[in-house]
């Protein structure tokens, strides 16, 4: 087997997030159900914008804020998602390739504008977003570098992605790639409500292709439709390990021979909540493409999530391989 150029190739939606305040009446006057994330047409996209407040751009997107961690931890990265040649994917490539990530899938010329997801943020932390999928749901099996994905020794595929058939496709052949050249492949679940509308797809994907899979305690419960426990011992049966977040409660890693729990790292204050899973999945992964024991994964993974939820937004502000360092 050729030795991995990569540690971590992600595919996903790439999204620019606008992020703005909201209190919970604002949430109930425009119809959004608190915490969860709802797919919106462009006129619903458009009528957001109009409503909400002063706002943050960032580019975001859950497995580009997966990549963008771990690139900041000293990862070598790849990323393949679509956006559209206008202004907001000028500035979505600007930033990933910055960060230093490899993303070679071409923009798309024409068709819908470049993904953008509403997030708004309550007094709590939570965060309830609303997403105009765009040129994203335009990603294709065509798109799968199938040398980029050879390259890595991990795929990390995003759950929010498996909305468009077509996405459904290239995960599929970016898994079937990967286990081709003897690689790992990773899955986030994303969402509970993204699970509850392919609960029977995620179980099958998790059983045929999937390695290595995140999700937190609610997503993990609705794909299983049980309680926490027993949902554990389902989703070993079909992967080699899962990592669970619980929030304040902080992870479990669960394999077929082994449940380790995993403190959560406390901050002084917690801001925004958004990219808490992706850092916490780019930290985890970090330890896993480098060989570690997945007590440390684990812990490398709450710390990236513990800076994350420490400023808006999901990319990170302080270099995580220096945060890091300075708690080890």
């Amino acid at each position: 087997m050729q030795a991995a150029e990569l540690d971590v190739v992600g595919i996903g939606n790439a999204i620019v997030d606008i992020i703005a305040h909201a209190d919970d009446a604002f949430l109930d006057r425009h119809g959004m159900q608190k915490g969860a994330m709802t797919l919106v047409d462009e006129a619903r996209a458009e009528s957001l914008y109009d409503a909400m407040g002063p706002a943050v751009q960032l580019s975001g997107g859950s497995a580009a804020n997966t990549i963008a961690g771990l690139a900041s931890l000293g990862a070598r990265a790849g990323y393949i998602g679509k956006v559209r040649q206008d202004a907001l994917g000028r500035i979505f490539r600007h930033d990933i390739t910055s960060a230093g990530v490899d993303f070679p899938t071409p923009s798309a010329q024409d068709g819908p504008a470049t993904a953008r997801c509403f997030i708004f943020v309550t007094p709590d932390a939570q965060r309830t977003m609303n997403t105009f999928l765009g040129a994203s749901v335009n990603l294709s099996p065509a798109d799968v570098d199938e040398d980029l994905v050879r390259s890595a020794k991990i795929i990390y595929l995003e759950g929010y992605l498996y909305d468009p058939p077509h996405a459904q496709q290239a995960f599929h052949r970016a898994a079937t790639i990967a286990h081709g050249a003897g690689r790992k492949v990773a899955l986030s679940l994303s969402d509970r409500f993204c699970v509850e509308r392919y609960r029977a797809q995620f179980r099958e994907l998790a059983s045929l292709h999937v390695d290595y899979l995140f999700a937190n305690e609610s997503e993990l419960t609705a794909l299983y439709e049980t309680d926490f426990e027993t949902a554990l011992s389902r989703v070993v049966e079909a992967v080699d390990l899962a990592a669970v977040t619980r929030g304040a409660a902080g992870s479990v890693i669960a394999t077929k021979s082994s449940i380790t729990n995993i403190h959560a790292v406390p901050v002084d204050r917690v801001i925004d909540t958004t990219g808490a899973g992706d850092l916490f999945a780019a930290g985890f992964l970090f330890g896993l493409a480098r060989d570690r024991a997945h007590v440390e994964c684990g812990r490398l993974a709450s710390l990236a999530a513990a800076e994350i939820i420490s400023h808006y937004g999901g990319r990170p502000e302080t270099p995580l391989k220096d945060y890091v360092a300075a708690r080890a």
